[in-house]
């Protein structure tokens, strides 16, 4: 709470509601406090007497903020004669919020800016006025394959400008939130002094619908995310017409920020509206009048706006001033606003803020597209209208140079006093915005006593799930690496054995401990710290995934290489959070995800959708993504190796593994002589049997056909070959990408007897790499819904229980031999 400055006033107050409780009660009191509580005013939260002195030149920030809404258009209409096309009328809604901040607020040094995916056209043609791309770059705006600009934010196809991709809507504001809480995490572990960063995240009203967009907004509030500012573009429209058309999506999102704990700034109206808002009762009626209504007050005339909005009012202007104020007077159109706003934002301490800035969509291109439902799908403006925007924005292009069948681009010359202001700005504030800056260097490599324990094998049954626990425990333990790891887990750690951990790395909390924990006499307390290493996210596989590419690429964020591994059911993964693993992908992040209680049959007693057979299918869609289903827990140890190795080593490669680990325990074997290539590139020869037939299997399965082998040999004399696959995915990347003989070729060449492969997953897994196999093939798998049962009814009934694995390879084998 801030400081009471009028303690006597407050008394007043709490004795005049104290008298209502007492007369006719608390309920009649809650409901008083309700009413103050959410009948927020429709007007700005700083008033124009309010506003802070602005600190640049107004004059020529406009003549800059005319030539990027030039450009930004000029640039999606060029594209459009080749039919593909952009976005005009968000970024035109939203230049001055991001030009404010370009030029006072953006520090290039340590700030993070997640721009509005849409509005990208207009940031690419700042940086063209600042020098940073070329017209002829401008030119290929959605034209990747001949080296031109992507249309969207993505860091994977311009890894030196972009730093978040943000189109995919929802994930940007997510994604936003647990940066910021992950700059507070660096600083409190003491990593890195976060103290100054500040996170902006550029979003629009109609975003707002996408779950993920609010998800994690009572985590930002709890944990006094103070270093966080949500920049929200209401301009009242989203693809298709208004984002509320019967309500107000300003006091909807002003409601529910509110309620979240956040600190909420109102930037609606224009300077031109301080008169008007004179009148209690207009301020009353705009508070009430649907957005659907409001987006046609800003395309009518004033005669109309007068007769709908002002009808038993004086409005002491004329029509012509009412259409103008009415229908184009809004805060996020004015600089000073916005940089009221914005200072109000970052002023704040204690919890995060949003501004919800008002905005008319597709400000300045003219009355054909501003307001209009139809203005996102609007692509290109005509000559005309050109002109029109021309003589709007006061830019010195002639109509000769718009007689042409396309606009030309504008920009006032190197040495022109605007270019000079937006570097000079620039320099101030810590170099460009947006910008990628990789001060990369490798870590060292960890000691081999980590993985030679794996390697011994253990006759006691482990799960390869505990397996890799004890790996990352002994690898925290590591001196110069250990406190880089970044355990992730979605409040199942004692699920996957890892409460071991909680005395020893702790729990991450900004709060520390407050509490004396109901198990703090046990030796594995839950123990929480402001120092804690570990992010038990609670129930949450967006957040967890979210934490996870913010400590995944904070090599690139803050020149510090740390390694997450983030541990969650695999069911939850790819199928319910793979948007965000693409966009990882997109961010170039790197780390390990472990998808573990894997399988269609391990995990039974969950059943239909939530048994996991084709998580590795899908990651195999993934370009960034090495996935790996190892069987043993040696294989674990020999892949988590070499990832650290190509991630964090001299190289350091923009890829991130997934690795699939079971619950269900077996004995571990010692590691065989020499297998280690074989591992990493996705396949070996586990125990020979006489080669009859060859066995192929990944994770559990390599039990069912082991046990298979033995039954084959005991029961009909048929020896077979077992062979242990890590990564179906790999050895397929290998073959269409190999200009000699495929590994998997090489690997099974002189192996005359069909070829069964099976696995815990759905047969598209292994299918895979069938079209690389020479000799006659087979898979099983567990195709179709999962169902509850024990593990054997299970595996028997989607046949891939040891008795059908024989029963395939005798068909197998009799079909071979005829």
């Amino acid at each position: 709470m801030e400081t009471d400055w009028d303690p006597q006033e407050t008394a007043e107050w709490l004795e005049s509601l104290e008298a209502v409780r007492r007369e006719a009660g608390p309920d009649r009191a809650e409901f008083l406090l309700r009413r103050l509580a959410t009948s927020s005013r429709y007007v700005n939260t700083v008033p124009t007497e309010d506003e802070p002195e602005y600190p640049g030149d107004l004059e020529l920030e406009e003549r800059i903020a005319a030539y990027d809404r030039w450009n930004a258009a000029a640039m999606i209409t060029r594209g459009s004669k080749l039919g593909l096309g952009g976005h005009l009328s968000t970024y035109a809604s939203a230049a001055w919020l991001y030009e404010v901040g370009f030029n006072h607020f953006f520090h290039g040094e340590h700030d993070q800016v997640y721009f509005q995916g849409h509005a990208s056209p207009g940031i690419y043609a700042r940086a063209f006025l600042e020098g940073r791309l070329s017209e002829q770059q401008l030119d290929l705006f959605r034209r990747e394959p001949e080296g031109g600009l992507p249309s969207y934010p993505h860091p994977r196809a311009m890894p030196g400008f972009w730093q978040f991709p943000t189109v995919s809507m929802g994930l940007g504001p997510l994604n936003a939130v647990y940066q910021a809480r992950f700059n507070r995490y660096l600083h409190n572990r003491g990593i890195k002094d976060t103290s100054a960063s500040h996170v902006w995240a550029f979003l629009g009203d109609g975003e707002m619908d996408e779950p993920e967009a609010t998800a994690a907004l009572t985590l930002a509030a709890r944990e006094g995310l103070d270093n966080l500012t949500f920049v929200i573009n209401c301009n009242l429209q989203r693809l298709d017409g208004p984002v509320r058309s019967n309500t107000r999506i300003v006091q909807e999102l002003e409601g529910v920020f509110r309620g979240a704990g956040w600190n909420v700034v109102k930037a609606l109206w224009g300077r031109d509206w301080d008169l008007l808002l004179q009148d209690d009762e207009l301020v009353a009626r705009l508070a009430e009048v649907p957005d659907g209504q409001f987006q046609t007050f800003a395309a009518s005339s004033g005669e109309y706006i007068r007769e709908k909005l002002f009808h038993g009012l004086k409005a002491p202007v004329s029509d012509e001033e009412l259409r103008r104020i009415v229908g184009g007077s809004r805060a996020g159109h004015e600089p000073r606003k916005v940089y009221a706003a914005y200072r109000r934002a970052v002023d704040h301490k204690g919890a995060p803020t949003v501004i919800l800035a008002q905005t008319v969509k597709g400000w300045t291109l003219g009355a054909g597209v501003e307001a209009r439902n139809a203005n996102h799908q609007m692509k290109k403006l005509s000559q005309d209208e050109f002109r029109a925007l021309r003589d709007r924005l006061g830019l010195p292009i002639s109509d000769e140079a718009l007689s042409g069948e396309l606009p030309p681009y504008a920009h006032p010359g190197p040495d022109s006093p605007e270019v000079q202001y937006v570097l000079e700005r620039r320099r101030a504030l810590g170099g460009p915005v947006p910008a990628r800056k990789v001060s990369y260097h490798p870590l060292p490599v960890p000691a081999d006593r980590n993985f030679a324990k794996l390697a011994k094998g253990s006759q006691q049954p482990v799960a390869t799930t505990m397996a890799l626990v004890r790996l990352l425990k002994d690898l925290m333990r590591e001196p110069e690496t250990g406190r880089r790891w970044v355990p992730i887990v979605p409040d199942e750690a004692r699920t996957f054995g890892m409460e071991s951990l909680f005395p020893s790395a702790k729990i991450y909390s900004p709060l520390g401990q407050r509490y004396d924990a109901v198990d703090r006499d046990l030796l594995l307390a839950y123990t929480e710290s402001t120092e804690g290493q570990i992010l038990l996210e609670g129930i949450t596989e967006a957040g967890s995934m979210a934490s996870f590419t913010a400590a995944a690429t904070s090599y690139a964020t803050h020149g510090e290489p740390m390694i997450p591994l983030y541990i969650f059911y695999s069911m939850f993964g790819w199928q319910r959070t793979g948007d965000q693993m693409w966009a990882l992908a997109d961010q170039l992040g790197r780390g390990f995800l472990i998808g573990a209680t894997a399988g269609r049959t391990t995990m039974t007693g969950e059943g239909l959708q939530h048994a996991d057979g084709h998580s590795q299918l899908l990651a195999s869609a993934n370009p960034a993504c090495l996935a790996y289903d190892p069987a043993f827990a040696y294989e674990i140890g020999v892949i988590v190796r070499e990832g650290l190795r190509r991630m964090y080593g001299e190289q350091g490669e923009d890829v991130f593994y997934y690795l699939t680990v079971y619950n269900e325990p077996k004995p571990q074997p010692a590691m065989p002589e020499g297998v280690e290539e074989g591992i990493i590139k996705g396949m070996y020869r586990f125990r020979e049997g006489g080669g009859q037939a060859h066995l192929l299997a990944s994770g559990t399965a390599i039990h069912w056909v082991l046990a298979a082998q033995d039954l084959l040999r005991e029961e009909y004399g048929i020896g077979v070959d077992v062979w242990s696959v890590t990564s179906w995915s790999e050895l397929r990347r290998d073959a269409m990408t190999a200009t000699g003989v495929p590994y998997v070729q090489e690997a099974l060449a002189g192996a005359n007897g069909p070829v069964i492969a099976v696995s815990d997953w759905m047969r598209a897994v292994p299918d895979q790499i069938a079209p690389w196999v020479r000799q006659p093939w087979t898979s099983l798998g567990t195709d179709g819904f999962g169902l509850s049962g024990t593990r054997e009814s299970v595996r028997e009934h989607f046949g891939v229980d040891p008795r059908s694995i024989a029963d395939a390879v005798l068909k197998a084998v009799q079909g071979n031999a005829s």
